[in-house]
């Protein structure tokens, strides 16, 4: 793309459109209803930085974001995925876009990315985990805007993953969903979070859980921070929490890291309270 080209993109497009597409960029999918709390807060709401706007009610913030988002999709800046998350009762709420062909030429020359793969529509299991993993980012982002905690640092997939040598020194992988750095006070707390959505057994829990383990032993991490995140899994309700605290108790090479509170279960519902916790908290 040529540098006259991205100018006159950028020149045509207000702060909170590029933030939007930036946010596609880091989350690759997002619903209307995430992109209207991450970009058109509703007064009393926390409000988002780059706009400083707020809407009067539910329904003006919701109109206003359709309105912007069909003003970008005629552009081609972003997309819409062909179903809806929730069916078509949902309405604009559950519409599920992405960037489009020029929003993804524009964001792939503004970082340096390398071109994009042919496009395939994402499988529904995709979709849902990539959108539940962007629903625990905007929470945390939320918390920092209200001031409950401060977000030092937030990575979504792939930046977050990480690289270091297994046990035979062979390359490995970690691949969470999130890493966040919070704050509370004078301290500083690591997470690497995992947003399940029941659909993996338990021993495919086990296996990330002790490539987690693998990952602490190399001491990559510490060196640099001086300690190692937490790692947190986030489970739809009590009966998947319980099933997974059991599995990873079972495992002898884990069970230390539960009793520490290096592992920790929790369920969706308590993720913003149990996040907030850790603004007071010391660790």
């Amino acid at each position: 793309m040529k540098n006259n080209d991205i100018m006159t993109m950028l020149e045509s497009l207000s702060e909170r459109d590029l933030s939007i597409l930036e946010a596609l960029r880091t989350h690759r999918v997002l619903t209307t209803a995430l992109i209207r709390r991450l970009h058109f807060p509703i007064a009393g709401e926390p409000q988002e930085a780059v706009s400083g706007k707020t809407h009067a009610s539910e329904m003006a913030a919701a109109v206003s974001t359709i309105r912007v988002l069909t003003r970008l999709e005629s552009r081609r800046f972003i997309a819409r995925l062909p179903r809806r998350i929730g069916g078509v009762r949902a309405g604009s709420k559950a519409i599920t876009w992405h960037l489009g062909a020029s929003g993804e030429r524009l964001m792939r020359a503004r970082h340096g990315d390398p071109a994009r793969k042919r496009y395939g529509e994402p499988s529904s299991t995709f979709v849902a985990h990539t959108l539940a993993v962007a629903d625990l980012a905007i929470q945390l982002y939320e918390l920092a805007r209200t001031g409950v905690i401060e977000l030092l640092s937030l990575e979504a997939e792939p930046e977050c993953w990480r690289i270091f040598l297994g046990p035979h020194g062979a390359r490995q992988w970690l691949k969470p969903d999130l890493f966040a750095v919070t704050a509370g006070g004078d301290f500083e707390h690591h997470w690497f979070i995992e947003a399940d959505l029941a659909s993996e057994h338990a021993p495919v829990i086990i296996r990330k859980a002790l490539q987690y383990q693998q990952y602490a032993a190399s001491g990559i991490h510490q060196q640099e921070h001086g300690l190692f995140p937490a790692v947190v899994w986030v489970v739809p309700g009590d009966k998947r929490r319980a099933a997974i605290e059991a599995a990873l108790i079972a495992e002898p090479r884990l069970r230390e890291l539960v009793t520490a509170k290096a592992f920790q279960v929790i369920t969706a519902g308590d993720f913003t309270v149990f996040m907030a916790r850790s603004g007071q908290a010391q660790p």
